[in-house]
């Protein structure tokens, strides 16, 4: 069984940017500790900053029927990007919108997203650990 983690523009930098914000963890560091903590999942990566290259891979998950469902931080594209918000409508995957910061308590631009309203619910505020809660849920929900 697989779960999709997909990251959005300049997730890539987490670890060396705004630490206050996104800490000090990479998502090497995520990957390796959510293999040894969930050994029966595979944690299937991707980030871009392109937001076409987020769209197909969403569209390729979509297809392969090992894939319990997509964990996506679309970063930036969350509050401008109607067409990623359309991708999350139109696959039968379930999706759970998760953000490391508590984007309500950051700028209002950050109050919107496109992705929400298709997701099965949002996680957010919890830095790295918003991922840890997500694959949780996914597998909770599968059982």
């Amino acid at each position: 069984m697989k779960i999709a983690i997909v990251n959005g523009p300049n997730l890539n930098l987490t670890g060396s940017r705004e630490k206050d914000v996104y800490g000090e963890r990479t998502f090497e560091q995520l990957i390796t500790e959510l293999n040894h903590s969930f050994p029966k999942v595979e944690i299937v990566y991707l980030q871009s900053n392109v937001e076409g290259e987020l769209i197909n891979f969403l569209h390729e998950l979509d297809e392969q029927k090992d894939v319990l469902g997509v964990l996506l931080n679309g970063g930036g594209y969350t509050h401008t990007s109607v067409a990623l918000g359309d991708a999350v409508a139109a696959i039968s995957k379930p999706v759970i919108e998760i953000h490391m910061s508590n984007v309500f308590a950051r700028e209002d631009f950050r109050h919107v997203s496109y992705i929400g309203g298709s997701a099965r619910g949002t996680i957010a505020g919890f830095g790295m650990e918003s991922y840890i809660l997500g694959v949780i849920k996914m597998l909770n929900e599968q059982a």
